[in-house]
């Protein structure tokens, strides 16, 4: 091995050692903001409170995301990662502590504010732009599905022991609903404070070359910078898919609730099947990453796309009488096209040629759009809930992200049809 090829080598390693580290930190902080997704029923019973107050929880998220979204990216060009992302872990677990005490609706409130903070401002652009950079041009559509299918991966295994934990204090140990909760959450907590100092050690703070030499070149103002991002039609086709595969991703969340309350299943029924769903995403994440780098990312994301959205409405369409392995088999794949969707639409970031200096402002341009669901499907889908209970609420609430799924599903193939014209004319 020459001197030149044992370097290389050594890089790559770095660099996949690294990528190791942000999906480990990627799979702490999220479970336990969302812990809704496997335990909501146990959530509203033990807290006390509604659907609607629930849902103005995770619009209160909402809001602070799409607040902090802009100014998040514009921090991931001028704050080390590393500093960030440890940051974000240890304000997560002090945060879920005081979550653990189960307090008063307004607390919640302000919870879930921080969370949105912390998670927003602090973490979300330098995990993604921490990826861009890592990865090579002809890696994106890999990295990013790494990311998330070895998030999900982090997050299934957490999942499963939660759950598992869960049931075997309700059902051997004899707890109440709080009590069992109550162990899910330390072990969350736990958790995320574990992988902050992590985070300090093993993410290096080395710039890329390509940004350092960047940043040399070029008008450097804020206003200018954001005429040059908005004024690419790929940015706002690729914040459009993120849109749209989003809110599939969204309608995930509701299928606890929705299998337990019109389906007659027990919270450890659910909670198993949406453990097993998590598992899918590994899968579909990796494998959608590796195909859009060796096929085309764009056509691959309108594929995987349609494929959701189909599979959404057909679980509108199964009956309440439906069998329990005809209900698994829906719920799994479209987890297995949801997640997909989410491992390879960031790797349309590459598509819109963004400066790298900038490419941090560009994510949090983008995730403003993209991420605008945390805003307005809670506060949708408890209004539905609580205005048509049962199944026509869901119906409702899911009919309409279907139809956006067909709008994201158009976009997709015009990003595709954008860039694969771009790429002709440069031959």
């Amino acid at each position: 091995m020459s001197p030149n090829d044992a370097v290389n080598e050594r890089s790559t390693v770095s660099r996949y050692i690294q990528l190791t580290v942000l999906i480990l930190a990627a799979g702490a902080i999220y479970p336990l903001v969302y812990l809704r997704q496997n335990f909501e029923v146990s959530i509203l019973e033990s807290f006390g409170i509604t659907n609607t107050e629930l849902g103005q929880c995770y619009a209160m998220l909402g809001i602070i995301f799409v607040v902090t979204y802009l100014p998040s990216g514009w921090l991931a060009d001028k704050v080390m990662p590393r500093w960030l992302l440890a940051f974000s872990l240890a304000a997560t677990g002090l945060l879920g502590i005081w979550f653990s005490t189960m307090p008063s609706f307004e607390s919640l409130l302000v919870i879930f504010a921080g969370w949105g903070i912390v998670t927003g401002l602090t973490f979300w652009a330098a995990l993604i732009k921490g990826v861009a950079v890592l990865a090579r041009h002809d890696e994106q559509g890999r990295f990013f599905g790494l990311l998330d299918g070895g998030r999900g991966l982090v997050e299934a295994i957490l999942a499963t022991i939660a759950v598992a934990w869960f049931a075997y204090s309700l059902d051997t140990l004899g707890q109440s609903t709080s009590d069992a909760l109550l162990k899910v959450i330390y072990l969350y907590v736990g958790y995320a404070l574990l992988l902050a100092p992590i985070v300090v050690f093993a993410v290096d703070d080395v710039k890329d070359d390509a940004a350092t030499a960047d940043s040399t070149t070029g008008d450097s103002s804020l206003l200018a910078d954001l005429k040059l991002i908005l004024g690419k039609a790929e940015v706002w086709l690729a914040a459009f898919c993120i849109l749209t595969g989003y809110q599939l991703f969204w309608a995930t969340y509701s299928f606890s609730a929705y299998m337990q309350q019109n389906y007659g299943l027990t919270a450890v029924a659910v909670g198993s099947i949406t453990v097993a769903k998590l598992w899918m995403r590994p899968i579909g994440a990796v494998a959608a990453g590796f195909i859009g780098d060796r096929l085309n990312r764009e056509r691959v994301l309108a594929f995987l796309m349609l494929s959701g959205t189909v599979a959404l409405a057909g679980l509108i369409a199964l009956p309440l009488t439906a069998s329990v392995s005809m209900l698994l088999a829906v719920v799994l794949f479209i987890g297995l096209a949801t997640y997909a969707i989410r491992g390879i639409f960031w790797a349309t970031l590459d598509s819109c040629e963004i400066p790298i200096r900038i490419k941090g402002l560009a994510i949090g341009v983008i995730s403003l759009i993209g991420y605008s669901p945390d805003i307005y499907l809670p506060l949708l889908n408890g209004f539905l809930l609580d205005k048509y209970p049962g199944k026509p609420g869901y119906s409702i609430y899911f009919g309409g992200i279907v139809f956006m799924g067909l709008l994201g599903t158009l976009s997709a193939w015009r990003l595709n049809v954008i860039v694969t014209r771009r790429e002709a004319r440069a031959i």
